[in-house]
């Protein structure tokens, strides 16, 4: 969440910021909420004292033998006002709280102002765009003997996939290459952690409550699937104090991520590109704020590598204000070339979210100079998605016959295999 101080002072450049990204702020309830309780504030300050005062009369009418009752009743009053101005005061801060967790980030400076991904700003490509001497086929052409949808569709219904043979050992492979790759080079830590969390983990880095309709909730339980390795990932350093010794903390976990796709109706049915299950491998930085965009550059650097090692042809883009995620404060996406498409698409998002997510999760970090602490700063983005890797890969290295060339940088883990 924002730094509340930015309700309390500041609120109208905050407002406009946030106008960037074309979210109304509601400045006028935020001022009569907060107008409330500033005067609850000293409401609550003030009887306090007068009780206390109260209070140390009564110490000393006892001692001196003297009349307590009218204390008494006095102190008795105060309690009264005071427990009913506290709880005012709780419902004014639940509201505020409630509010400000509805509120989306502050977009950068340097990120580009609009609406759709059609105003995203490109920053590089890389790779040279295949040529082929034959017609093209898309992954469901390539995969049709070991990508079964219909099978997923009578297991799980629809946006589900079951993967047989080469390409469920390519999908292996792949998440491997890319572990072996952050954790011995790269120098990040590998995680295995849960598929299931609490709803307070979800709040922790911005799920929750915005985005309650994309997740799939447990019956009988006080759980969600979840929606990135991101969310358990991220949580690792909730409520903790981070000496300066301890940053960064760069974390890599491969998972499978469950999303309901509640906005996609109609979008992407054709194929692997939107499901409801699919896995990724996911990296997350935790960094003090000074570092945290120097950090964006070098993850974003570190998911370039998967595909650059892969030889597949890719662009950059920065994200426009209106086409960032909610918890973002910048972010690049990744995106593949895919012949069967003849366009681009994600295949990485990678985001800082600065202070954002480390205020929810109450994430703090030892000040440079010693004077106390300060929110971390945290990063997250996919290194890559495993599924649209593997359509890359099947797209970009397919051949006239209709078999499908193994990258080199895979071939150790498919047992030396050329072709799928």
């Amino acid at each position: 969440m924002l730094d509340p101080n930015r309700f309390r002072r500041g609120l109208d450049e905050t407002a406009a910021a946030l106008a960037r990204r074309f979210f109304d702020l509601d400045v006028e309830t935020i001022h009569r909420l907060e107008d409330s309780r500033r005067d609850l504030q000293t409401r609550v300050e003030t009887l306090r004292n007068e009780r206390n005062v109260r209070s140390r009369a009564i110490g000393k009418a006892k001692a001196s033998g003297g009349e307590m009752q009218p204390l008494l009743t006095d102190v008795s009053r105060l309690g009264d006002e005071l427990e009913e101005s506290e709880r005012q005061l709780g419902e004014i801060r639940n509201r505020l709280d409630a509010m400000l967790l509805e509120v989306p980030n502050l977009p950068h400076p340097s990120v580009p102002m609009g609406r759709t991904e059609e105003e995203n700003v490109e920053v590089r490509r890389w790779g040279t765009i295949p040529e082929f001497e034959f017609e093209v086929r898309d992954h469901v052409e390539l995969g049709r003997e070991s990508m079964d949808f219909e099978l997923a569709a009578r297991l799980a219904g629809s946006r589900f996939v079951t993967l047989f043979g080469s390409i469920a050992r390519l999908h292996r492979a792949l998440a491997q290459f890319m572990l072996d790759l952050h954790t011995r080079e790269h120098g990040y830590t590998e995680v295995h952690t849960p598929y299931l969390v609490h709803p307070r983990t979800l709040v922790g880095t911005g799920q929750l409550p915005k985005f309650d309709h994309d997740l799939f909730a447990v019956d009988g339980h006080d759980l969600r699937l979840i929606p990135t390795a991101e969310v358990p990932l991220t949580n690792v350093v909730r409520e903790r104090i981070l000496e300066t010794d301890e940053l960064p903390v760069k974390l890599v976990a491969h998972t499978p991520c469950f999303r309901s796709e509640a906005g996609s109706h109609g979008r992407d049915t054709r194929g692997m590109l939107r499901q409801h299950q699919f896995d990724k491998v996911e990296l997350v930085h935790v960094v003090p704020p000074c570092d945290s965009y120097r950090a964006l550059e070098e993850l974003t650097a570190h998911a370039e590598t998967v595909l650059q090692r892969l030889e597949i042809p890719y662009r950059v883009v920065v994200l426009s204000t209106g086409d960032m995620g909610f918890a973002a404060a910048k972010t690049y996406d990744l995106e593949v070339w895919l012949p069967g498409q003849q366009r681009y698409r994600e295949i990485s998002s990678c985001s800082n979210c600065e202070d954002f997510q480390a205020r929810r999760l109450r994430a703090r970090c030892r000040r440079s100079d010693g004077r106390g602490t300060e929110p971390v700063h945290t990063l997250n983005g996919s290194g890559l998605a495993v599924g649209r890797t593997l359509i890359a890969v099947l797209e970009n290295f397919q051949e006239a016959s209709g078999r499908v060339r193994v990258p080199d940088a895979l071939r150790p883990f498919m047992d030396g295999a050329e072709f799928l």
